[in-house]
Order: structure tokens, then sequence, then C-alpha cells
């Protein structure tokens, strides 16, 4: 199928590795053009090395998302460099963690760095009439494992893309959140959970029917389809994305 993204303009904070650089591949590979940002110079410098291979059009920017001006100031330049926004993709997280400073440290980078980065984006996909995918997770949308900042911040990313979905439909648009089941990678959380905690990490894996935890490209399908023309009428959804490891029925 061809998703009609050749010549688009897209924006993904967090794409040097993990979900976000599978994102930023995925986008790349159906003809859109990408600028991306991350924390690490030297991991931003590399990514966009090996991403601009074959004569890809992306550019990377070192971003702190929890720095409202900065990421504002590096959301207008990276679309006056694109020319424009056809796509935003909000996928930064400060992961989870158990203490009460993980409260205040997921709503700064989860919560506001999505709000704000939602905001500095809207008035170039309005003119466009673009879309926006905000990253969740499964852990939203289900209990797991114990009460923390990421399982209850990340779901009040969804309800915040439903609602802004409302309200920019008259602009023409369109907002989805993507909500990833346990995904592994190299130098991701399963994989240090594997290493440290492997009696956990196999008892969650025991309740995943397929036998495996998820890998980036999969989410980043469904991430690029929802952003993709193709996706037209498709706006206020979670796409869940765990290969049936949640147990709750969605009607």
């Amino acid at each position: 199928m061809d998703l009609k993204l050749g010549g688009k303009r897209a924006i993904v904070t967090g794409g040097t590795r993990g979900i976000g650089r599978a994102i930023v591949e995925t986008l790349l590979a159906e003809g859109a053009e990408v600028a991306f940002c991350a924390r690490n110079a030297d991991e931003v410098a590399a990514a966009t090395e090996a991403l601009s291979a074959g004569g890809k059009r992306v550019t990377g920017g070192v971003v702190d998302v929890a720095d409202t001006a900065a990421l504002q100031s590096w959301i207008a330049q990276a679309t006056a460099k694109l020319g424009g926004l056809d796509v935003f993709v909000a996928n930064v997280s400060a992961g989870g963690g158990m203490g009460p400073e993980m409260w205040q440290k997921n709503f700064d980078v989860d919560v506001m760095g999505t709000v704000r980065g939602c905001e500095a984006a809207m008035p170039a996909l309005t003119e466009a009439r673009g879309a926006i995918v905000i990253i969740s997770t499964t852990a939203a949308v289900e209990t797991f494992v114990a009460p923390q900042a990421y399982n209850a911040l990340k779901a009040a990313l969804v309800t915040y893309a439903k609602q802004l979905c409302e309200a920019v439909a008259p602009q023409g648009v369109r907002v989805n959140t993507v909500s990833p089941g346990p995904i592994t990678f190299k130098g991701g959380a399963w994989e240090t959970i594997e290493t440290h905690m492997p009696d956990f990490h196999a008892s969650v894996l025991a309740q995943a029917p397929s036998g495996r935890f998820g890998r980036p490209e999969e989410v980043a399908n469904a991430v690029v389809f929802l952003a993709s023309p193709v996706a037209s009428h498709i706006s206020g959804v979670n796409l869940v994305v765990d290969g049936g490891f949640t147990k709750r029925v969605q009607f």
C-alpha cells in the first residue's frame, strides 16, 4: 500500500533509538522528510549520519523537551527548514521508575513536552491539514506492576489526545495515540530488566500470548499509518500495539 507520504514533512521527538528511531526510519522509507531530536549530541550526530544514507532528507537536533523554550524554538526552526509540517510525532518519555521525583519528571517530559510540542506544531499542521500521533503505553490502559508516574501520566496523554482531536478537527488536523505493549530492543528498558530482573522479565513474557515481546518497527508501522493520508478519516483513536498482551476487552 502506498501511504502517500512522499514529500511529506515530519517531526519526531526522540528519534535516536528504539521506537522513535524506527518511526523515523519508516517515515523516511515512505519518502517523507524528517527532523528529529534527542538530548544526547553524540547520539543525534550518529543517527543523523546513519539515517541520511542513500540521500534521505533527515536532520537531527539536540533538545530537551522538558525545556519549553528550547522545544518551541527547535520546532519552529525544523518546520522552517522542512518548508512546512505535515506530521508531528510526540514520542519522548522520561520512562518508568518509582519515587516521588518521577512524578515531576514524567509530567515535565511526557505530558508537558507533548502538550507544548503539539501547541508549537499546530499552526503549521493547520496550514497543511496534517496529523499528530502521540505515543502512550498499555500500562496506561490497565493496571501494570505498581502505582507509578509513567502509567498514570501516559494515561493523561490518551485523554489529552482525544480532546485535542475534537478541538482541531475543524482545522483539518487529526490526532491519534499509539499504545505499545512491552517492546524489546538493544539498550532498551526490557533488555535491562532481563539482565537485572530476570524473574520479573520472565513473568511478564509469560503473559504474552505470542510468546514474545514486540519490536520497534511493529509500533512504527502503526504510527506511520495513522500519520499518513491513507488514514484520513481516523482521529481520536488509541491504537494498542501489543500482540494481545493486554487482557481488557476494548469496545
